[in-house]
Order: structure tokens, then C-alpha cells, then sequence
């Protein structure tokens, strides 16, 4: 990851929070922001989950993380760790074994709602030995399992107040043990709880916070909830980490993230995209075209900016800003830009093999 003070201000100042270390990998305090996604794999199937977490890891993520079901898939978890370079998450609930067992198992990180895992003496059990490791914990807290002391305090409601409230017993609980390897998540469905509840959390403590959308939604319509929700936050200069959550292939959580990322000038490297919404002057079906390239492209490490146009009038003018790009002419013909200028007339067929290979080039 690029160091931020190398990408310049965000829309405001970054909120002041601790910092964390999942491995080699900072949270919080100033670190660049992470992006993080969960394998859909199930854990007990290692050499699936194995395959789907080096995919996960290809295409660009900071942190991972697996569901822990049961003990059978807590005692995957060393192999899975090894398997990558990227710190693993073990999800847990309900059983504290599970949380020792994956702490025993080398993860990096725990997320762990305190609360629900059989009292103190348990969650001082798990807070001393992340804490012996140096394993940082995640207090996650989701509006749709909100406790129903806090429910019936405020209304029968998830409101905001009632979120952060969970997240205060919980974050104390594990204070008690002297353990503040903390990150925090405060988790809504509705884009406007979630950003109320982030906004509340952010001024409450200073502990790094990890952003999502919880139940987003499908790719299209997740992605959409998502960038509203943590776009608005990102802006604001609130959130440590984040995981676009969505109903699709993780490895698109992934892409969404980055791409949000870069939006908002917070990441740099990989691919920036852009490509004409099209009109009646364009004479190919440059919509495939847009979506075949973004696609072969959207796993690349180096830094480039590729355009795909429609028609000679939005070709090299309106995407002179691209490090390289592709507009479509008319006759069967289409002109390869780069910086603005045209480099080359070619046939339109073999526009877009040869835009991959430009872009491909200047990434390495």
C-alpha cells in the first residue's frame, strides 16, 4: 500500500485513531486504508478455501477473513494463514474454544463479539491470549443482532445511540482485561444508520474503525450502497479499514473497494478506468469492449489510467488525462491515444487487444 502523506489531503483531515498491527499490516493511526474481503469458502474445506484466499490475495486485498463454524474449520486455520502473505481473520460466535484455538493456529486477527462467547471469565480467557500473540481483536457490532436489553432501552430500535452503546460494553469488557488491541465495526444495512452510527463511534473513542454496509446487496446494487455509505464516511475523513459487503464473488468486493479507494484519491496503483457512457455518433459496440478491458485490467499492481471512448469526438480530448486509451472512428477504424495524442489508426477489431497490451506495459 502507498503511503498516504505520497497521495495528498483526503476531502478532510483524516480522524485521529491508535493504531493496530494485523501482522505486518497497520490499522489505524495515519496507515493507508485497507481493504479487506471474507472467503465464501467453507473453512473446513481447506484446499478450496486455500485456492479462494490466494485468488482473494491476487486481486488486491489487504486483510482477509473466514467464517469459524466449528472446530473442525478453527483447526484449518494455521494451514489457511500459511497459505497466504495477508493477515487471516477468524470470524467467531458463540464459543470461546473456537477464538483460543484460532489464536493458537497463528491468524492474525479475531473478530469476536465480546458479549456473546459465555461471560467474563471466557473473554478474559481470549483477551489473554490475544494478547500473549499480539492478536488484535474486532469488536463487531450489526444492527440486525443488536442485544435486546439495548433494543428495548431505545425504543425496540437499532438507532445509532444503541449501536455505539453495544460497542462501549463491549470494548469495556475486553478494557477490563487490560487488553486495547481494538478495532471496531459498527454494521447497518440502512446506508443512514450505519453512517449515523460510524459518525457517533468516531468521536466516542479512538480506536480505528473498520467500515462496512452490512447485507448490501447483489453486485450492482451492494456496490452502490456501499460507495453511498462509505464514500460519504471516507470523505469525512472517518475509517481505518473497510469490506464492501456484497451478494456476489468476493474478489468483486475487492475490485469495489479498491476502485472506491481510488475515487476518492485515498489509493493509488492499479488500474484508474474510464470509459464514455455512449451516444448515437458511436458506431461500435464499445459497451463489451469497456467491460472485457476493465476486467483484464482490474488486477494489475503498477499505476495506470486506461480510457475507452466511444467516437472520435470524447477519444483523445476528453480522455487526455489517460495514460493510454482507445477511441472508435468511423469505417471500421479507431485511433490509440496516449497523454491525449494519437499514436496509431487501427482497425476497430484489434483496438482492444492492443489497449490491454499499452496498458499492461506501463503498469510494470
Amino acid at each position: 500500500m502507498t503511503d498516504e502523506a505520497e497521495i495528498g489531503q483526503p476531502l478532510a483531515p483524516r480522524r485521529a485513531s491508535r493504531r493496530i498491527w494485523l501482522g505486518k499490516v497497520a490499522v489505524g493511526g495515519g496507515a493507508p486504508i485497507s481493504v479487506q474481503s471474507m472467503a465464501t469458502a467453507d473453512t473446513r474445506d481447506r484446499e478450496r478455501c486455500e485456492d479462494q484466499l490466494r485468488q482473494l490475495q491476487a486481486a488486491g486485498a489487504d486483510i482477509l477473513r473466514v467464517a469459524v463454524p466449528d472446530m473442525d474449520a478453527a483447526r484449518n486455520l494455521g494451514a489457511l494463514q500459511r497459505a497466504i502473505t495477508l493477515p487471516l481473520v477468524a470470524d467467531i460466535h458463540f464459543d470461546w474454544r473456537l477464538a483460543l484455538t484460532a489464536i493458537s493456529q497463528g491468524v492474525q486477527g479475531i473478530r469476536l463479539n465480546p458479549g456473546n462467547i459465555g461471560g467474563a471469565a471466557k473473554v478474559r480467557e481470549v483477551a489473554k491470549a490475544a494478547k500473549d500473540r499480539g492478536v488484535p481483536i474486532r469488536v463487531g457490532v450489526n444492527a440486525g443482532s443488536l442485544e435486546k436489553r439495548l433494543l428495548a432501552k431505545h425504543g425496540g430500535r437499532a438507532t445509532p445511540e444503541a449501536m455505539v452503546e453495544s460497542a462501549k460494553d463491549e470494548i469495556r469488557l475486553l478494557e477490563d482485561e487490560d487488553f486495547t488491541d481494538i478495532k471496531v465495526s459498527l454494521k447497518a444495512s440502512d446506508v443512514s444508520t450505519a453512517v449515523r452510527a460510524y459518525r457517533l463511534a468516531a468521536r466516542a473513542f479512538d480506536y480505528p474503525l473498520h467500515l462496512g454496509i452490512t447485507e448490501a446487496g447483489t453486485l450492482q446494487g451492494g456496490s452502490v450502497k456501499s460507495a453511498a455509505g462509505l464514500g460519504i464516511l471516507l470523505a469525512e475523513g472517518i475509517g481505518d479499514t473497510i469490506r464492501v459487503s456484497l451478494a456476489a464473488d468476493p474478489i468483486e468486493e475487492v475490485r469495489v473497494g479498491l476502485s472506491l479507494l481510488r475515487a476518492l484519491g485515498l489509493r493509488r496503483g492499479g488500474l484508474t478506468f474510464v470509459a464514455c457512457p455512449t451516444c448515437g455518433r458511436c458506431e461500435a459496440d464499445m459497451i463489451p469492449v469497456a467491460e472485457r478491458v476493465e476486467k483484464r485490467l482490474s488486477s494489475l499492481r503498477g499505476e495506470v489510467h486506461v480510457a475507452v471512448m466511444g467516437c472520435e469526438v470524447n477519444g483523445p480530448g476528453e480522455g487526455k488525462a489517460a495514460d493510454v486509451g482507445i477511441a472508435y472512428g468511423h469505417n471500421g477504424v479507431g485511433l490509440l491515444f496516449k497523454k491525449g495524442e494519437i499514436v496509431a489508426r487501427l482497425p476497430a477489431a484489434e483496438l482492444e487487444a492492443r489497449l490491454v497490451e499499452e496498458a499492461e506495459k506501463l503498469a510494470k
